[in-house]
């Protein structure tokens, strides 16, 4: 299914404990760099007194950025088995932050490995998995009489709307499925006055 990709339908927790530490863990679908800095400053403020808040994360349907951060703790301790978790299950779009409150034992780097590993698999596991769409996505600029027309293509081609601006003068920013992008695309600026254009994500 190279026209899908897998990630998370919605956010989840897992809970480990191991000699007094507690390693809390908490899995977000996201789909942007700023979805993720936002998610993980929410739960700096939640856990002011925790000792560690490790990241893992994945992104973009090819799966091409990602991070694993220590925060800390003994490199390759925490992000890397955090990573491993989600790419084990094939996911993608999905960041996973472990919250360690210190139990007052050191646990050792195999210890750590597993309870980062543990936590993040608790909390992937507790939350159905979900196929979307490899999208292309478009920047669409038309007139409003012709709205009916382009929201209706971009209906029939399941896309997704991310931003809309529908005044005198319209501006949709949409993802259109890329298996069958190419059609839509040419359909839409088939319609008198309407202009598509490919957006490129921008670089991190």
């Amino acid at each position: 299914m190279e026209h899908k990709y897998s990630t998370i339908s919605a956010p989840a927790t897992g809970d480990f404990r191991d000699r007094g530490s507690k390693f809390l863990a908490y899995a977000y679908p996201v789909s942007t760099i700023e979805a993720i800095k936002e998610k993980i400053q929410a739960l700096k403020k939640e856990h002011p007194k925790a000792v560690h808040h490790c990241v893992a994360w994945r992104l973009g349907t090819d799966g091409t950025q990602y991070r694993a951060n220590d925060d800390g703790e003994p490199s390759g301790s925490a992000g890397k088995p955090m990573l491993g978790q989600i790419d084990s299950l094939g996911l993608t779009n999905v960041l996973v932050v472990v919250v360690r409150y210190f139990g007052g034992t050191l646990l050792g780097v195999p210890g750590l490995i597993n309870a980062y590993k543990t936590a993040t698999a608790q909390a992937l596991e507790a939350v159905p998995k979900t196929e979307k769409w490899i999208e292309t996505m478009v920047e669409i600029s038309f007139d409003y009489p012709v709205m009916g027309e382009v929201l209706y293509l971009l209906k029939q081609s399941e896309a997704t709307i991310y931003r809309q601006d529908l005044q005198l003068f319209c501006l949709v920013t949409a993802g259109i499925p890329k298996v069958h992008c190419d059609t839509y695309v040419h359909k839409l600026s088939e319609i008198r006055g309407v202009n598509v254009k490919l957006v490129v994500p921008a670089a991190e």
